[in-house]
């Protein structure tokens, strides 16, 4: 279902160098989140961590959900991740897919769900990830809130930022088109200190979030310096202060 709001003026200009929206007149699109499709696939027991590889250290499970967290003495040095492997020697790899979790965190750091991204090697840890974030914060300030795309460790940072639908060209530069939600609309939508549940659509070069049933991002990328046409999925723990995130109900169709 799609309705609109009425004209409002948008004016975000440049935060920390990245231009994001300058437009005199956008109304907000509201796009409810897809039915679930039929036949989910399970990538989370509820038991323990079989099927996924990270930092011991730092990732539990505890009353069936999955727990990262850092403290002063249980530190990570550069981000890591705990990275879903399957049942194989390798990390499974997707493409065109559908994504569904729930995630909650505490607001000290970020964190991210990470996907259509490669391992790399010869880091600062053996489990560091490149590729498309779905960015996960406990805040409800525009621009630094959950669910804009990152570029981890790409030359793209944010390549949508919340609310946007926008279109990266070949040659790297960016196209806001339309509105999703503006920052009054997503502070009642985000579930503060609480469980957000996350949809993440991949259709070969575009990429929809949708946060507690509503669509927040619409993003495609023609950009082949940025562009992820399929990778691995994991789901990070930052570098720096203390900081906490939880996940459950981790489940795909491909």
């Amino acid at each position: 279902m799609i309705r609109s709001y009425g004209s409002i003026f948008v004016f975000l200009g440049f935060v920390c160098g990245i231009a994001q929206i300058h437009a005199d007149e956008m109304s907000v699109k509201v796009v409810e989140a897809p039915a679930e499709t039929p036949g989910m696939r399970a990538l989370f027991n509820g038991k323990d961590l079989a099927g996924w590889t990270g930092d011991a250290r730092l990732w539990s499970v505890r009353d069936g959900v999955l727990r990262g967290e850092t403290t002063e003495d249980e530190s990570t040095s550069g981000n890591t991740f705990l990275i879903f492997k399957g049942d194989g020697e390798t990390p499974e790899e997707f493409d065109d897919f559908e994504l569904r979790l729930s995630f909650r965190c505490n607001a000290t750091n970020n964190s991210g769900i990470q996907y259509r991204s490669e391992w790399l090697s010869d880091r600062k840890n053996g489990w560091v990830l490149a590729g498309y974030q779905h960015e996960v914060r406990n805040e409800i300030g525009f621009p630094n809130v959950s669910s804009f795309i990152y570029d981890e460790k790409g030359k793209g940072k944010r390549l949508c930022n919340i609310g946007e639908v926008c279109e990266r060209n070949k040659q790297g530069e960016k196209t806001v088109t339309e509105l999703l939600i503006d920052e009054r609309q997503f502070q009642k939508l985000f579930h503060l200190d609480g469980w957000n549940d996350v949809v993440i659509t991949a259709e070969g070069n575009r990429v929809r979030h949708f946060l507690n049933g509503r669509q927040v991002i619409d993003f495609v990328n023609l950009d082949a310096g940025t562009v992820r046409e399929k990778g691995i999925l994991g789901l990070q723990l930052h570098q720096g202060k203390p900081m906490w995130a939880e996940f459950k109900n981790i489940r795909i169709k491909n």
